[in-house]
C-alpha cells in the first residue's frame, strides 16, 4: 500500500519527516536497522532514488547513520532525538498557529480553543 503524499512539499522530504517522526515517537528505537531503500520504497510505492535521499537527509541530520554492508540504523544519539522530536513539534505547533490565525483567530482564541481541546482529550 502507497504512502499519501501531499503537493506541499518535495516526497523525499515527507518521506523523511515521517520516518524521524517513527524515531521520535519511538516506533523506531535507538539502534534499529532500517529496512533497505528498495523496501522502503515499494512500501511508500516512490521511486528508490526519492527514499535513497531521504535517507541522506536523515543521515545529514544525524538520525541515522550506515554501517558498511549492514545498512542503516538509527542513531544511539538520545539528546539527538529529544533535540529532533522538540523540533518536531514546534514545526507542528508553528503550523497549527498558522492555519488559525489564517482562518480568522486571535491568538487569546486559539489558546482557548487548545485549552479546551486538551481538557476533553484528559
Amino acid at each position: 500500500m502507497s504512502w499519501k503524499f501531499d503537493e506541499k512539499s518535495p516526497i523525499y522530504a515527507q518521506i523523511a519527516q515521517h520516518i524521524k517522526k517513527q524515531i521520535v515517537r519511538q516506533e523506531i528505537k535507538s539502534g534499529d536497522q532500517l529496512p533497505t531503500v528498495r523496501e522502503l520504497a515499494e512500501e511508500a510505492g516512490v521511486n528508490p532514488n526519492t527514499m535513497q535521499r531521504a535517507f541522506a537527509e536523515l543521515e545529514r541530520e544525524g538520525m541515522v547513520h550506515s554501517r558498511r554492508t549492514s545498512g542503516r540504523f538509527v542513531t544511539d544519539d538520545s539528546d539527538l532525538i529529544a533535540q529532533k522530536r522538540r523540533e518536531v513539534a514546534e514545526a507542528e505547533l508553528h503550523s497549527f498557529v498558522d492555519n488559525m490565525l489564517d482562518i480568522g483567530f486571535q491568538i487569546s482564541e486559539i489558546l482557548l480553543v487548545l485549552e479546551s481541546y486538551v481538557k476533553e482529550r484528559n
